[in-house]
């Protein structure tokens, strides 16, 4: 079995992810989602073939949907469907969750960025991050702090020998 075609990122058990997101969001609360998928896109999530970066989550009558995620179809796709790789897929969540969520949005000013796709059990989740936007002076910062980490694990590693 070789390892060519497999895209791991992280754990095995990684589909895409979502690097983009912590830069551009300050991630305050983490929500795990079942995702509604068609046969053809589950085989597709299998070879890896999956991108998050640009998709986000609504809430639309009391249920949450995936916008903008893109599943490249396989070639060996069925002939008589016509897949749409960028089709709303419906997210699977407990009611008392999608409330919360809903009164977290409208109220608090908070967005549902999609952070992980990942297998558990069988079964493609998504993770889920309840965010709020970074200004451009926050991604300074962090850039800042994560040079910082570098040089100083350089300079630790410098004095060690």
């Amino acid at each position: 079995m070789s390892s060519k075609g497999k895209k791991h990122k992280g754990s095995p058990n990684t589909i895409a992810l979502n690097k983009k997101a912590r830069f551009e969001f300050f991630i305050e609360e983490n929500v795990e989602a079942g995702i509604a998928l068609e046969g053809w896109e589950v085989k597709s999530l299998r070879e890896g073939r999956a991108q998050i970066t640009e998709s986000y989550v609504l809430l639309r009558d009391n249920e949450a949907y995936l916008f903008g995620c893109h599943i490249t179809p396989l070639p060996t796709a069925s002939t008589h469907i016509h897949p749409d790789p960028t089709r709303t897929r419906k997210l699977l969540m407990h009611r008392r969750e999608i409330d919360r969520l809903i009164g977290m949005v409208d109220r608090k000013g908070y967005t549902l960025v999609p952070l992980s796709l990942y297998w558990s059990k069988g079964r493609a989740k998504l993770d889920v991050g309840l965010a709020k936007g970074k200004k451009m002076h926050d991604k300074r910062d962090n850039e800042k702090d994560r040079d910082w980490e570098r040089q100083k694990s350089r300079i630790m590693k410098a004095s060690k020998r």
